[in-house]
């Protein structure tokens, strides 16, 4: 969601994105993940970066205040708005956005939260310094993304990262300014038939300000 070829994909697939039931359920169970790790408020200013169809906000707005939802691709912007007028939800705000290009916004937010969307970034220090710049004090950060794989999840031709090291990830985190990192399994995902079937876990890692 970052350049113009991975923005072309999600635009193509972002009319059927809610279909995948694997999708439904990982966003769920990141949302259950942070309801019980960050003390949610309908006073927080919240952001979700990297959106998509706003799946993990859906599971999380009624705890929150304001939600902004931030993507590049414009067809998961489009499928968004569609969902937020149809459910007549008043406290969320879909917004295009690509940090890696466009400047930070004047806002600052209480929570900012991203389900895999940092593997497709390629400077992970920046976007991550940039996140912490968005971030009010005292304000929280949580990442969902793979853990560390061997290329697998996407197959060839992907130019992202095979998911994240934990440790290494906590340390870019704790370059940036963050503080009290730490990580949670959140959800799994399976790829694969018989022999050949693959697990891919999917982190969520929270972060203070």
């Amino acid at each position: 969601m970052t350049d113009t070829p991975s923005a072309n994909h999600f635009d193509v697939h972002a009319a059927t994105w809610d279909a995948d039931p694997v999708k439904q359920a990982r966003a769920l169970a990141v949302a259950e993940a942070m309801q019980t790790r960050v003390p949610l408020s309908p006073r927080m200013r919240a952001l979700e970066y990297g959106c998509g169809t706003g799946l993990l906000s859906f599971a999380l707005q009624a705890q929150l205040g304001n939600v902004a939802l931030a993507d590049s691709s414009d067809g998961m912007l489009a499928v968004l708005n569609e969902k937020i007028a149809a459910n007549a939800i008043t406290n969320m705000r879909a917004t295009r956005l690509d940090l890696v290009t466009d400047a930070l916004p004047d806002d600052r937010y209480d929570l900012i939260y991203t389900l895999m969307t940092l593997h497709h970034i390629s400077d992970t220090d920046e976007l991550l310094r940039s996140l912490y710049t968005l971030l009010a004090s005292p304000g929280y950060l949580c990442v969902a993304d793979l853990d560390a794989e061997d290329g697998s999840f996407h197959g060839p031709g992907f130019d992202g990262h095979n998911g994240f090291d934990r440790r290494a990830l906590a340390a870019k985190a704790a370059a940036a300014g963050f503080r009290q990192v730490e990580f949670t399994t959140a959800f799994s995902m399976r790829k694969g038939d018989g022999a050949a079937q693959a697990e891919y876990p999917v982190f969520l890692m929270v972060a203070q300000k």
